[in-house]
């Protein structure tokens, strides 16, 4: 099962924040679009980060509220661990886990296309296995 097909299948939507929004701003948007993270641009419309929870959670924890003044910017994780549409789920799982991150932005070139979460990858996984089960009772009753 390759990229291509979850972002197929989920479709390729992504949530976007300015680099210059506050964390209020991006608590807020993490809130109402329901989302674990969100891809941080430039001016430009470039990726320059992801924001996720757990940046949230560790600058508050180590500032306070007052952190929810500061930028996106200065918070995001800029490292930015991407996958390719032509990659298969179990090779972005073990990125995912090996680099201790839940969610890739899926880039085709450097145009973003897409955001998978481990998630998203875990119910692909599950979804597969459980056809392939339905297909082998299918063809046990058969026989």
């Amino acid at each position: 099962m390759l990229i291509a097909h979850v972002i197929r299948d989920k479709g390729a939507t992504v949530h976007t924040l300015s680099v210059n929004a506050t964390l209020q701003q991006a608590a807020q948007e993490l809130f109402d679009k329901k989302v674990g993270a969100l891809v941080v641009l430039d001016g430009d419309g470039e990726l320059v980060g992801v924001f996720s929870e757990r940046d949230l959670v560790r600058e508050i924890a180590q500032r306070g509220t007052v952190a929810l003044t500061q930028e996106v910017g200065a918070a995001m994780t800029r490292n930015v661990v991407t996958a390719h549409p032509d990659e298969t789920v179990d090779d972005c799982l073990g990125r995912m886990t090996d680099r201790r991150v839940r969610h890739l932005p899926v880039l085709e070139e450097v145009r973003l296309i897409g955001i998978i979460s481990i998630g998203d990858l875990v119910k692909h996984r599950i979804a597969v296995a459980e056809a392939e089960a339905a297909a082998m009772q299918a063809y046990i009753a058969a026989q």
